[in-house]
C-alpha cells in the first residue's frame, strides 16, 4: 500500500524571547519529524502534553509552514501556499468543537457555505447534501437549524467532524477529537471514525492521549517525546512489545483494565519532560530515562529496527518483546 502523506524529516521551529536571555532562542516544537501514512489507514500519534503532536498536525493541514523538511501528499512536494484543491483533501477536527464553530451561525449556514465555496454541489442538490451530512454522522436534520450551544458536547464534536467530511476530504486529522467529551461521547465519536473510515475510505490521523482508543482505533502509533518521534510500529507490536523505555512508561502509566479489583497505575517518571528550549546533544529522553548511560548523552540515537517497527534507542534491541504486562 503506497503512502499518501510523507513526512521527511519536518521541523517546525519558533524564535521566542525568554527573561533568561536577552536575544531570543529557538523553540523547537517538531525536531525532525519523519512519517509516512498509508491510503485509508489510521495512524495515532501519542505522547506528553508539549511534545509536538498539535504542532505537527498543523503541518499536516498547512496551518503551519515547516521550519525545514519536506511534506509529500501523493507523491508531490506541498509547497508553503497550498492549493485550494490541497486544502479541501485534508481537514481537520479540533479539540473543542466550542471555540472552532460559531456561536452564532446555525449549522446550516456553516456547512452549506463550504459546500458552495468548493462547488461541490449545485445550488438545487444543497438540501439533500446537508441531509445526507447528517445522515453520515447520525444526526437528526433538525440539527441543521440549530445553533452549537443548542447542542450536547457529542453533538458538536459529530457537527465539527460533518463540517469537515462536506468538502469531501480524503485525510481527516482529529487533533484530540475526543478528550473534552464524556465517556458515551467519547465512544460514539469513535465509533464514527471508525465508520467512515470503512465506508469512505477516510485517512485518517489520530492524536489523542488515550491509549485506549488509539488500541481500538489505530493501525499504526508514532510515540513522540520533545518533538521527536522515539518509536513507530503497528499497533499491536506498539502495545505488545514496546521497545522504547519512554513506550513502555507511557504504557505502565495507564491503569490496567484487565486485572480485576484494581486501577492501579505504574509510578511516574522521575524529572520533566525535556523543554523545546531546551539544547539536546543526545537522546532526548536520556535525563529521564532508567536505562540510560553515557552513550546516550552523546548524539542523538539512530533508528533501530526492521520493517514497519523502529525505535529511536541503542537498547531496542535489548526488548524483543515485552508480552502482557503492558497491554493496555
Amino acid at each position: 500500500m503506497s503512502a499518501l502523506i510523507e513526512l521527511d524529516d519536518v521541523q517546525v521551529h519558533f524564535k521566542v524571547r525568554t527573561r533568561r536571555s536577552a536575544a531570543p532562542v529557538t523553540l523547537r516544537a517538531v525536531d525532525g519529524v519523519s512519517l509516512a501514512v498509508e491510503r485509508s489507514r489510521c495512524l495515532g500519534v501519542v505522547g506528553e502534553s508539549g511534545c509536538g503532536k498539535s504542532t505537527l498536525a498543523g503541518v499536516l493541514v498547512g496551518l503551519r509552514t515547516p521550519t525545514a523538511g519536506h511534506v509529500r501528499y501523493d507523491g508531490q512536494d506541498v509547497g508553503a501556499r497550498r492549493s485550494k484543491d490541497l486544502r479541501r483533501r485534508i481537514q481537520m477536527v479540533f479539540q473543542d468543537p466550542v471555540a472552532s464553530l460559531n456561536p452564532r451561525r446555525r449549522v446550516r449556514s456553516v456547512l452549506a457555505e463550504l459546500i458552495d465555496c468548493h462547488d461541490l454541489v449545485p445550488d438545487a442538490g444543497m438540501n439533500s447534501a446537508l441531509a445526507s451530512l447528517m445522515e453520515m454522522v447520525n444526526l437528526p436534520p433538525r440539527v441543521l437549524d440549530a445553533r452549537p450551544r443548542e447542542l450536547s458536547g457529542g453533538q458538536r464534536q459529530r457537527v465539527a467532524i460533518a463540517r469537515a467530511l462536506a468538502v469531501q476530504p480524503e485525510v481527516l486529522v482529529a487533533d484530540e477529537a475526543v478528550s473534552a467529551l464524556d465517556v458515551s461521547a467519547q465512544a460514539t465519536v469513535v465509533n464514527l471514525l471508525a465508520d467512515l473510515r470503512a465506508d469512505l475510505g477516510l485517512t485518517i490521523v489520530f492524536i489523542s492521549h488515550d491509549l485506549g482508543i488509539v488500541r481500538t482505533l489505530c493501525d499504526s502509533v508514532a510515540v513522540m517525546y520533545a518533538g521527536r518521534v522515539v518509536e513507530e510500529g503497528a499497533a499491536e507490536t506498539i502495545f505488545t512489545a514496546a521497545r522504547h523505555p519512554y513506550t513502555r512508561a507511557l504504557l505502565r502509566a495507564a491503569p490496567d483494565l484487565h486485572r480485576p479489583g484494581t486501577m492501579q497505575c505504574a509510578p511516574a517518571l522521575e524529572g520533566e519532560p525535556a523543554g523545546s528550549l531546551d539544547v539536546l546533544t543526545g537522546c532526548p529522553f536520556q535525563p529521564r530515562c532508567p536505562e540510560a548511560e553515557a552513550a546516550c548523552s552523546l548524539a542523538p540515537p539512530p533508528y533501530v529496527g526492521s520493517g514497519s517497527h523502529r525505535t529511536a534507542c541503542i537498547h531496542a534491541a535489548d526488548h524483543p518483546r515485552f508480552g502482557s504486562d503492558l497491554v493496555v
